[in-house]
């Protein structure tokens, strides 16, 4: 008996079905668009990120992904494969999340991202005696002074200070929080000390580096009578730094005046002290009111995120 032709050979061997992991591997990706984030995320190696998206493509017959030097982007079948198998893949790993819970005792991996100072003098000695306490929960925790976004780079969690939390985003209060204004004896001693909101203009000001606004200061006094009285200055000085904890080290060596946070103007026992100025004055819309714990929304939060939530909110409400 002959051979069949070529067209009806093919027509016997349907196409590869793709494997469920490496759709999910796509929506990863969406989420990312970075190979190096995704197999981070994954914990895989970036070439077999590389590898399973070109056998997804194969199997696709299209191509699901652009990959430039500089970003991914999904093509319009990529785009749309990823926002037909989304939500399914949400729900497994919510469903997953809730069976794994029954057991009764948190587990797993929580991964945790916290500005750089805040994480160093107060995220990591909670941490400590929290994974003591809870030996079969790992936290991989990332500092950084810049909102990374959760989704998009695969935190379960992040401490941030802000005013109020997003609206896409579950919160947790964890403790108040409050801007102070500082300067070191000796720089007072050179420079005399301001009276009045309006005399910073005349000092040198160590400045957080917060876009354009960095370089205005808004001051609010309460009155016993009528409104109260605010004040906008803009200062300038020699240091912009990103990060509060290097300005409290400037300003311990007298370098200038530093607007922080009041985790950071905490000075560590046996350290020169640092001295708060414009007393009855407030510093306003700088720093957030309100440290707060934040993750993604999504129907359940995972056992082991809300035990270390809770540990988090009993550690900082001692305060600062």
């Amino acid at each position: 008996m002959p051979a069949p032709p070529p067209a009806a050979r093919a027509a016997t061997h349907p196409p590869a079905t793709p494997a469920f992991a490496d759709l999910h591997l796509l929506t990863v990706l969406a989420h990312t668009r970075s190979y190096t984030q995704a197999a981070r995320r994954l914990g895989v190696s970036k070439a077999s990120v590389s590898m399973r998206i070109a056998e997804l493509e194969r199997a696709a017959g299209v191509p699901l992904v652009r990959r430039t030097t500089r970003s991914v982007t999904l093509t319009e079948a990529g785009q749309q494969l990823v926002e037909e198998t989304r939500g399914p893949f949400e729900r497994i790993a919510e469903s997953f999340a809730g069976v794994r819970d029954l057991a009764g005792h948190p587990r797993g991996l929580v991964r945790l991202t916290a500005p750089v100072a805040l994480g160093r003098q107060h995220v990591v000695p909670a941490l400590v005696p929290f994974l003591r306490q809870h030996p079969e929960i790992r936290v991989e925790l990332q500092l950084d002074d810049r909102f990374v976004p959760l989704a998009q780079e695969g935190f379960d969690l992040a401490v941030r200070h802000a005013h109020e939390p997003p609206d896409t985003h579950v919160a947790w209060t964890l403790c108040e929080t409050r801007s102070l204004l500082v300067a070191s004896p000796e720089y007072l001693r050179r420079h005399g000390t301001p009276a009045h909101p309006s005399e910073l203009a005349g000092h040198q000001c160590l400045l957080y580096l917060r876009g354009s606004g960095s370089q205005t200061w808004a001051f609010e006094r309460s009155a016993r009578r009528g409104p109260a009285e605010s004040v906008l200055v803009t200062v300038q000085g020699p240091l912009r730094a990103n990060n509060s904890e290097a300005l409290r080290e400037a300003v311990l060596g007298g370098l200038g005046i530093g607007l922080l946070p009041d985790f950071s103007a905490a000075v560590p026992l046996g350290a020169r002290r640092l001295v708060p100025l414009l007393p009855g004055w407030q510093p306003r819309g700088f720093f957030g009111e309100r440290i707060f714990a934040i993750r993604p929304w999504s129907a359940h939060v995972p056992l082991a995120v809300q035990r270390l939530v809770d540990h988090l909110r009993g550690a900082f409400q001692a305060g600062f």
